[in-house]
């Protein structure tokens, strides 16, 4: 059932029609995500300077939730990946809308919780678009 959920909600976010993100948007609000974030190339150079509380968000776009190694993610994110959360720009744009709300749904469970729900993005498709530069 979990794994059913998952790929209609994701089939949902991809049905979605096309939004006009600008990552311009979503590069200025970086700001309220690199206390916790940091974007660093596979190679060690660092985009974006940022905090090691939330994984490196350099490459997420195509990259299954709660992949990163050596890195402790809540249970609700790490449920979700394992049931096949892959993050598209649609699948994080939903996620930054309502953390908590868009796990429940993606796993069927109403208690399911995600450790950024105090930290949802004004702009979410700006943010999304902007982290999609990173791949």
């Amino acid at each position: 059932m979990k794994r059913f959920l998952v790929a209609a909600t994701t089939a949902l976010c991809a049905s979605q029609p096309a939004f006009a993100a600008d990552p311009s948007v979503g590069a200025q609000e970086w700001r309220q995500c690199r206390a916790c974030h940091m974007i660093t190339a596979p190679d060690g150079e660092t985009v974006q300077r940022g905090g090691r509380v939330g994984p490196n968000l350099y490459g997420l776009i195509g990259r299954r939730a709660g992949s990163v190694e050596g890195f402790r993610y809540g249970e609700g994110l790490s449920a979700a990946g394992a049931a096949g959360l892959v993050w598209s720009e649609a699948t994080l744009t939903a996620y930054l809308q309502g953390p908590d709300a868009f796990l429940q749904a993606q796993l069927g469970d109403a208690g399911a919780q995600s450790n950024m729900d105090a930290h949802t993005v004004t702009n979410p498709a700006d943010m999304a678009a902007y982290l999609a530069t990173f791949n």
